[in-house]
C-alpha cells in the first residue's frame, strides 16, 4: 500500500508538560517583598506615572522603558469577579467552588487577579474593600498571598 493511501491512526490525550522560568529581574523583586515582608509593590512610569500592578520594567501605557518601584499598602477594591466551578489542581489551590477577583489595590491604576476567601457570596459585590492573607511559610510565589478577604488591613495566616 502507497503511503499516500495509509489511514492515519489517531491517539486522543492530554500531555502535561511541566516547566520552569525566570521572572527576570522586576518580577524576582515583587515575589522576594511578598515572601520576605508580606508587601506588595508596584512600579510607577517615570513618563506618564502610571502605577503598574503586578509589575512591569516597561510601562505598556507610553513603553517607556524605566519605572520605579512603591509600596502598595495591599488594600483595595474588588472591580469583578467570577466563580469556578470545576477542579483543575494545576490551576486552582483547593477544591471548588473558588471565586476569583481582579483587585484594584489603593493606589494602582491597573489590578491584579487574585483568589477571594473567607467571602460571604450573599455580601459578594463589585466595590467591595479587601485586604490579602499572606501564607505563614512563603517560597516566593505569588499564591503566598493565600487570598484577599474583606476588611482593611493585611494579615499572616493564622493571626
Amino acid at each position: 500500500m502507497a503511503r499516500d493511501q495509509e489511514e492515519a491512526i489517531v491517539y486522543k490525550g492530554r500531555i502535561r508538560m511541566p516547566y520552569n522560568w525566570a521572572v527576570g529581574e522586576t518580577g524576582s523583586f515583587f515575589l522576594n517583598k511578598i515572601k520576605d515582608d508580606c508587601q506588595i509593590w508596584a512600579t510607577k512610569c517615570s513618563e506618564c506615572e502610571k502605577v503598574l500592578l503586578p509589575p512591569r520594567r516597561n510601562c505598556p501605557y507610553c513603553f517607556f522603558p524605566r519605572t520605579n518601584w512603591i509600596q502598595l499598602s495591599g488594600n483595595g477594591v474588588l472591580t469583578n469577579y467570577t466563580k469556578v466551578h470545576y477542579h483543575e489542581p494545576a490551576l486552582h489551590p483547593q477544591d471548588p467552588p473558588l471565586i476569583y477577583g481582579m483587585i484594584k489595590l489603593d493606589g494602582a491604576d491597573t489590578s491584579l487577579l487574585h483568589l477571594l476567601g473567607e467571602i460571604d457570596e450573599e455580601n459578594l459585590h463589585e466595590g467591595m474593600r479587601l485586604e490579602p492573607v499572606f501564607k505563614e511559610e512563603r517560597t516566593g510565589h505569588i499564591k503566598d498571598i493565600k487570598y484577599f478577604r474583606p476588611g482593611t488591613l493585611f494579615h499572616k495566616e493564622g493571626s
